[in-house]
Parts: C-alpha cells; sequence; structure tokens
C-alpha cells in the first residue's frame, strides 16, 4: 500500500564505493550514506576487488543511511522496496556455504582476450541474431577464463553471479537471481529470455552455473528476517531485482522518449538510448540492453571517461581546474584521446589504441582542458555511430556520473555534441536504484521515472563556439584515422 510515508531505498555497488540513498515516490531525497572500498588488486589487464568487502561496507552504508532517516523522524519500517545496481560485467564464483571462492574479476578486466575470440567463434549465430560480439570485459569470457586456467575452482562453484546478484544474495539470505541487465554481459538471450544453448553445447560451461534471471523491476523475494532485525527494517520489506550501473543512471537520468539518449561521465564514459527496435552492430561496439516495458537501450561503454583525470591530475582539486578552464579561451587546439590504459571499446574496437596527443601541452591548464574535450570528441563519435547504425536522431542529451557535476565539461560537450545537455538534481546511480525499486509500487518503470526525475539545469550549445567546436572535432577524427582507429 502507498501512503504519504511509502519509502524506497537504492544501493550502487560502484567501482570506488557503495552509496546508499532513501528517497520518497516524488523523488526527495531524505538520507544518504557512502562507504569508501578501499582494496582492489591491479596488475596488468587484470582488476580484482574483494566481495566480503562489499557486503561488508553496504552494512555500514545502510547503519548510516538509516541512522540518518531516524534523525528526521521516519522510521526504516516506511521503506517497502529496495533495488541495487553495481558494476557491469563483474563476476564472482559462490560455492555451497553462500560466500565467494575467491575475488571478483572487475567489470574492466580483459584478461580473458583469448576466450572473447573462441566464444565469438562458436556464437556466430547467436550474435549475429542478438547484434553484438564478446568482449574480454563481458562476464561470459570471464567465466571462461576461470573454466580454463582454474578448473578446480571451476567445478567447486555452485554459480556465478554479478556483484548486484551477490548483494541480493546476501539480503534475501541465498537467492541466485540475476536481472535482465546485468546478465546481457553473461550471454543471456533477451530476444528468447532464456539462456542459449551455444553455453553448454558449444563452450561446455555447465548453464545450471549461471543464475535465474528476472525483468528489471521485479521482485526478486523479501529481505531475510535475519537482515530485517539486524538493521531494524520491515520483513515484508521487498528486494526489486535491479540492473548495471550505467542502466540504473539511465533511469534517473531523465531520457524517456526516443530520440533521448543519456551520457553516464565516471570513471567511465558509458551511453545509453532508446530505440523501438534492436540496433546490431557487427564489430560489437553497441549493445542493447532490453527496457522492462519492451524498448531497446542501445548503447555501449568506452575506456575513456573520468579516469584520465585521475591519472593526469590525481589527489588535486579538480573544481579549481574547472575554474581556471572557464577563463581560457576556447576550444584548445591541443588533440587528446583519453586513453588511459591500452584497447578501447567505444566508438571503435582496437585491443592496441592507446592515448594519443597531436602536439605537447603548452601547461597543465591545456592538459586539463583537452582531457575535458577529448571526453566530449569520444561522445560525439559514438552517438554519430548510434545513428549510422539506425537509431533515431538524437535530440536531447541526459547526463548523469561525477563528470557529469562539472558545469564548464557539461558547456565544453555541449558545445562539441551541438545538442543540449539536460543534468538531473541528481545524477547517482543509486538514485535510479531506487526509482527501480519505486517502479514495483508504481507498476510500470516509465511511470516511476517520469514523477521521480527532475532536470536541475539545462545548457544550451553556443552557435559560434560549437561551430568551432566542429572543426576540431574533425582534426579529431583525422588523427584517429591517421592511427588506423577508424
Amino acid at each position: 500500500m502507498i501512503n504519504d510515508k511509502t519509502l524506497v531505498a537504492g544501493i550502487d555497488c560502484g567501482t570506488q564505493g557503495i552509496r546508499c540513498l532513501i528517497c520518497d515516490l516524488e523523488g526527495n531525497i531524505l538520507a544518504d550514506g557512502q562507504e569508501s572500498i578501499l582494496l582492489s588488486n591491479k596488475n596488468g589487464d587484470r582488476f580484482e576487488q574483494d566481495p566480503r568487502e562489499w557486503w561488508e561496507k553496504t552494512q555500514i552504508c545502510l547503519h548510516k543511511t538509516l541512522k540518518h532517516l531516524t534523525d528526521i523522524g521516519y522510521s526504516p519500517y516506511h521503506i517497502q522496496c529496495l533495488s541495487l545496481d553495481s558494476t557491469s560485467g563483474t563476476i564472482i564464483p559462490i560455492g555451497k556455504e553462500n560466500e565467494a571462492l575467491a575475488l571478483a574479476i572487475m567489470y574492466n578486466d580483459s584478461r580473458a582476450k583469448d576466450e572473447a575470440v573462441f566464444i565469438n567463434q562458436k556464437a556466430v549465430e547467436f550474435t549475429q541474431k542478438i547484434g553484438y560480439q564478446f568482449d574480454p570485459s563481458f562476464a561470459l569470457c570471464k567465466v571462461m577464463w576461470l573454466k580454463n586456467h582454474s578448473p578446480e575452482l571451476y567445478d567447486q562453484t555452485q554459480v556465478f553471479l554479478h556483484a548486484c546478484d551477490y548483494l541480493q544474495m546476501k539480503f534475501t539470505g541465498g537467492l541466485y537471481l540475476s536481472d535482465i541487465s546485468n546478465s546481457l554481459k553473461m550471454g543471456f538471450d533477451l530476444l528468447e529470455m532464456k539462456w542459449p544453448d551455444f553455453i553448454q553445447n558449444e563452450l561446455d560451461i555447465d548453464s545450471q552455473k549461471l543464475p535465474i534471471v528476472i525483468k528489471t523491476g521485479q521482485e526478486s523475494g523479501t529481505i531475510a528476517p535475519r537482515v530485517a532485525d539486524q538493521f531494524h527494517l520491515s520483513r515484508t520489506l521487498k528486494i526489486i531485482a535491479g540492473a548495471t550501473d550505467a542502466t540504473a543512471a539511465f533511469f534517473a537520468s531523465g531520457a524517456n522518449i526516443i530520440g533521448d539518449v543519456s551520457s553516464t561521465l565516471g570513471t567511465t564514459l558509458v551511453i545509453r538510448s532508446i530505440s523501438d527496435k534492436l540496433i546490431k552492430d557487427p564489430k560489437g561496439r553497441i549493445y542493447c540492453h532490453l527496457h522492462p516495458s519492451g524498448y531497446w537501450l542501445p548503447g555501449g561503454a568506452s575506456n575513456t571517461g573520468g579516469v584520465c583525470l585521475q591519472k593526469f591530475f590525481p589527489n588535486e582539486d579538480l573544481v579549481n581546474w574547472d575554474v581556471k578552464v572557464e577563463k581560457i579561451n576556447l576550444p584548445t587546439s591541443l588533440i587528446i584521446y583519453p586513453l588511459t590504459r591500452k584497447g578501447e571499446r567505444l566508438p571503435f574496437a582496437s585491443s592496441q589504441a592507446e592515448f594519443f596527443q597531436n602536439r605537447k601541452e603548452q601547461n597543465r591548464l591545456e592538459l586539463y582542458a583537452a582531457c575535458l574535450e577529448g571526453v566530449g570528441y569520444v561522445e560525439k563519435y559514438s552517438y554519430q555511430l548510434l545513428e549510422e547504425l539506425g537509431l533515431s536522431p538524437i535530440q536531447r542529451v541526459f547526463t548523469s556520473g561525477s563528470g557529469a557535476k562539472s558545469i564548464i565539461w557539461r558547456k565544453i560537450r555541449a558545445n562539441i555534441l551541438s545538442k543540449p545537455i539536460y543534468l538531473p538534481e541528481t545524477t547517482e546511480s543509486a538514485m535510479g536504484a531506487c526509482i527501480i525499486a519505486a517502479s514495483a509500487l508504481y507498476g510500470d518503470l516509465s511511470h516511476a521515472c517520469e514523477k521521480m526525475v527532475r532536470i536541475q539545469n539545462v545548457i544550451e550549445p553556443e552557435n559560434e563556439l560549437s561551430k568551432r567546436y566542429q572543426e576540431r572535432y574533425h582534426e579529431f577524427l583525422a588523427e584517429c584515422s591517421q592511427r588506423g582507429y577508424i
């Protein structure tokens, strides 16, 4: 039953931390909390985290958020639904005791290059049908890598879960469920809503080791009594099937009609759009998530994004750098492709692509501004690719993620894209998880988005500045072409 005290909760498990939001059905955030993830193993093309830390930090974060809630006069018992989102393509092998048997292989771990090639050879019929290729970052490639390189671990695994599924299992006390968003990169067939036969028949991966999949927004189960009592939550609280972080951010962005596109600018750049038809990309740069209402959500992820600022300006005051950029003449003449490691997924697929710049920067301020511009060029080319593949012309760009908070970055992007950029009041993936949770009460995800998303700011392109940026964009494309990337 919905009343004026009905609340929902959303939890985001990101690369750098856990974020929790509690809001009402109008989209008003009542309480929030966050906890940093401290331990990551990085070694070459390998990137791992300990899922036990995710659960530990999730519990701490939820406790803090619920205290905040009670401090303003609400009861945790008012929370009727909870949903989660997480990084896309991250996998964890789970054993008999519902515990992780090894560290999680993260979304940006690219060790499974050979497995990706093999899977694409064996899954030609499937990839042609669904319209994308398997990338080393995809969950299925990582499962196969574990099967090839750690057969004993593979044999001991009861189920392979995504990060979102793992936390959902903890909240429900042991359910092995996933959602259509997280399961896309595990190879789930979104057209026939089943695990395709090639996984078992051609790859010899036991389909019993893959989770049951339901639609985003469907009820996964009820919170485990022990967990409910631990947090003083209602034992009737429903856990609602979530999504990947970028898909959750898409729902929080405000994009809701054909012609809208959403861009999540966090550690990486992730784009998502709305289409009434399946968009197919034989080169695997674009893949389509499925909206619970039946629309397709074509998009993809670049290896560029805010990570370039983390690398070149570590532990520095980026707000101060933004203020300095606002005072210089734009655009710069420094053309940068802001990769921080080898390999790119979008707007082109190349395992050999690397950072480049057309000349030496004059100073660090020019380098900073050129990084912002470089990500904008990548974003524009990604949208151009979507339209070339059959997407309806893009009219509006909605943005979210930590990078979207930068006013000057939004201005640069609006002028590179020659499109207005809309910023919602809350750009967090955790807000998208709240909206997904609320959709179970509203009865429809689109209805929940319409009711809960508020636009804070719109930046329109400036005619003369946008013209200058179009010239720079073509120089960017020429630099990419010269290196054989396009």
